[in-house]
């Protein structure tokens, strides 16, 4: 029975260990969560909005799946209301309260060896390179994530061939689509591939009939979140390989960014197409489709606002690895420099557009252009001086990492790039065990190392379910 509105809610510690919180935690459902509270503590709706400065009719609304909770705020008064242990906020993704003592702020611990002897005991620990958001303590407890799902229903949807009417099911409203299209970015944002794709096919048949069936403002709008959820399926096959269908997937996104009649819409897809060219060695025709992008959007916009400028800075940043994988190594400087400088008047790093885009992000596109370039030493001292905490985006922080562990072992500091390498893991499991390029970066590792770094190496990959 719901308890009065003042009392306060108790909350049984078996909650945080239920497979259906972790799962309603990790998906960011809090309407599925709000519903577990009330079932396991006897909270009211009432109770639970006092608690999380909700009022009832919102939380209600949350629980009935009217509204969803989308600003980080939010997730953060709702967490700390209710109490979330620090397993429980890393669930949700946010920063845990309580971070172990050794904790540190950015890469610098990595390479703290250089300049001292070598202490057997600091080479087996794991020593917390990441901040907050590194607590190895607490998430040794946390099941390893299942391997993404089959994709056949999302190539279903992308070639035309999906019939289930009932995937188009409810009401084709555009804010409700709006929301779903931003929960899609966020959970791809977060490493979270796994709980994504069963939610593409029937999310991106609905925006294929609201571009269909609605009109005006609505239709643009549509088309709009078309482009860009296209883009989130197109990034996701090629983390998992999928060359072929993530070219499809490209090309519908950029069609429905030319429908929606928006410049910044269409530069945001021309980053994907960029993406999926280098995918395919089409290194050429990559580095001409983003820097030509970039310039038609910088002529196409009078007054650049952040929105604009993101993406803008985004493509040239993208021009740059393209032009680096080439080994146009003036080129990619060049275009570097000119995303440094939008960056600069940016003047913070913002996800806008869905870009992460800023100074710190332009820093990080140089950690990966230096080790393209074979420039490993150059990588690490920029990896360096990059505070982890200020990348508020999973999939660049879990990026860099892998990134830092590729600049180690270009170097031949194999030890180095194991703890990297588990780093990455410990922030976005789904990022290293479900993409190949990183498995072969582990087996590189594996084939490479002395035989003490070897067995540490050998026992992460299967660790992680990496088989030789």
């Amino acid at each position: 029975m719901p308890g009065r509105a003042n009392d306060l809610i108790q909350i049984p510690a078996s909650l945080w260990q239920r497979p259906e919180t972790i799962a309603a935690l990790r998906n960011r459902d809090i309407g599925r969560f709000f519903a577990l509270v009330r079932q396991h503590a006897g909270a009211s709706q009432t109770q639970i909005g006092i608690a999380c400065v909700l009022s009832q009719g919102k939380v209600s609304g949350i629980m009935r799946g009217i509204q969803e909770v989308e600003k980080l705020d939010v997730f953060e008064r709702i967490a700390d209301g209710l109490g979330l242990p620090d397993p429980a906020r890393i669930h949700l993704g946010l920063a845990p309260r309580h971070p172990p003592a050794h904790s540190a702020s950015g890469l610098s611990t990595l390479d703290k060896e250089d300049r001292q002897e070598d202490d057997p005991v600091r080479r087996r620990t794991f020593v917390g390179l990441t901040g907050a958001t590194m607590v190895s303590a607490i998430l040794d407890g946390i099941p390893r994530p299942s391997p993404p799902a089959d994709t056949e229903a999302l190539a279903s949807v992308l070639t035309g061939h999906a019939a289930d009417t009932a995937e188009l099911e409810p009401a084709l409203d555009i804010t409700a689509l709006a929301a779903a299209a931003g929960n899609a970015r966020r959970q791809y944002q977060a490493c979270r591939y796994s709980g994504l794709i069963p939610r593409l096919p029937g999310l991106l048949g609905r925006l294929d009939a609201a571009c269909r069936s609605l009109d005006g403002d609505d239709q643009l709008r549509a088309f709009t979140l078309s482009a860009d959820v296209h883009h989130v399926a197109a990034g996701l096959l090629l983390k998992l390989d999928d060359r072929g269908l993530a070219c499809v997937a490209a090309d519908r996104s950029m069609r429905a960014a030319l429908a929606s009649q928006d410049p910044v819409t269409i530069g945001a897809s021309a980053r994907i197409i960029t993406h999926t060219l280098m995918d395919g060695g089409h290194l050429a025709a990559a580095i001409t489709t983003a820097s030509g992008h970039a310039q038609r959007l910088d002529h196409d916009i009078a007054a650049h606002n952040p929105e604009s400028l993101s993406v803008y800075g985004s493509l040239l940043l993208r021009g740059a690895v393209a032009a680096a994988q080439h080994d146009k190594r003036a080129t990619a400087y060049e275009l570097l420099a000119e995303a440094d400088d939008a960056a600069r008047r940016l003047g913070t790093d913002r996800n806008l557009r869905w870009t992460a885009f800023g100074p710190v992000n332009a820093r990080q596109h140089r950690v990966n252009i230096a080790v393209t370039l074979g420039d490993a030493g150059t990588a690490v001292d920029v990896a360096r001086g990059i505070d982890l905490s200020a990348i508020t985006v999973t999939e660049r922080k879990a990026s860099l990492l892998i990134d830092t562990a590729r600049a180690f072992l270009q170097w031949g500091r194999h030890e180095k790039a194991c703890i990297a390498l588990r780093a990455a893991w410990e922030i976005a499991p789904e990022e290293v065990t479900g993409r190949p390029s990183v498995h072969r970066l582990v087996r590189d590792l594996i084939t490479t190392a002395p035989p003490s770094t070897r067995r540490d190496a050998e026992q992460f990959a299967s660790q992680i379910g990496i088989t030789r």
